[in-house]
């Protein structure tokens, strides 16, 4: 096999608590990942030795800061060979928005050379690689729907949350990660997400109760600095979403909606504001 194609899939956070920062500096979550099939797309060619990369998008880096250089990087470490490829990169997912773009390309490239290689290696192995990279690749190898501990590599299954109509607001800044978790007050007692009330509506599938139980502590850092973020809410659930939230850090805006006709009407009031927005769906 000499080139793949894959399809590397973004997420939202359907609730993302913080629990504590760890010793390793890193923060205790417990969240629930969503995969939606917003998508980039990867064509992976095989070649001797070395990686190039390349991209429609202008803003991303294509040298050893991007997340897919650092998968072939840790593949190429994990399985002791000298084997190299070319990587082209269609980004639908925007940038830094807290929807994984970064890290699914990762696990895209792991899942690839897998094959590309012959390597069988199994899920789990991947995941573990994908763990190295970044907290997000785990799940973005794992997908569906899912409960995330640890810093989101322990994963469990839970019942699925397909094919849900939902609307992205994306306002066209890069939010870091690093930077909305060190500014997270954990102290603040007023910040409650209950994770297990959401997913035991999950469980039944009650569309109106999973919306409005919805959570995210990250929003209480993130709509200080862009309060636009609040304002988006607001006007989605005005404009017929059944509950609307922030993605993982930010600063995607989400709705969830139950009628078709009621989310293309506010697509259609959102792009007269807003610089991204996106019909998609859970898968």
């Amino acid at each position: 096999m000499e080139e793949i194609i894959l399809d590397a899939y973004g997420k939202i956070n359907l609730a993302l608590d913080v629990l504590y920062k760890r010793d390793d500096g890193y923060h205790e979550i417990d969240t629930v990942m969503q995969q939606i099939d917003l998508k980039d797309t990867l064509i992976l060619k095989d070649r001797d030795s070395g990686i190039s990369i390349e991209s429609n998008e202008k803003s991303i880096p294509l040298d050893e800061r991007n997340l897919a250089y650092k998968a072939w990087k840790k593949m190429v470490e994990r399985v002791k060979v000298n084997r190299g490829v070319d990587i082209t990169i269609i980004k639908r997912i925007p940038v830094a928005a807290g929807l994984a773009g970064g890290s699914t390309d990762a696990a895209a490239v792991i899942k690839g050379l897998n094959m590309l290689w012959d390597l069988n290696l199994s899920q789990e192995e991947l995941m573990k690689i994908g763990k190295e990279i970044g907290a997000d690749v785990p799940f973005c190898i794992f997908g569906g729907t899912a409960q995330a501990k640890g810093i989101g590599e322990r994963l469990k299954r839970i019942k699925s949350f397909s094919n849900k109509l939902i609307l992205l607001v994306n306002i066209g800044v890069e939010v870091p990660t690093e930077y909305v978790y060190k500014s997270l007050n954990l102290n603040n007692k007023n910040l409650v997400v209950d994770v297990d009330k959401l997913i035991g509506y999950i469980d039944r599938d009650d569309l109106k109760k999973v919306a409005e139980n919805m959570g995210n502590k990250l929003e209480s850092v993130v709509i200080k600095e862009y309060p636009i973020i609040e304002i988006i809410k607001e006007e989605m659930v005005k404009l017929g979403a059944l509950g609307a939230l922030m993605s993982g850090s930010g600063p995607t805006v989400f709705g969830i909606f139950d009628d078709e006709n009621k989310l293309y009407s506010c697509k259609e009031r959102m792009e007269r504001k807003y610089k991204k927005v996106i019909v998609t769906k859970t898968i």
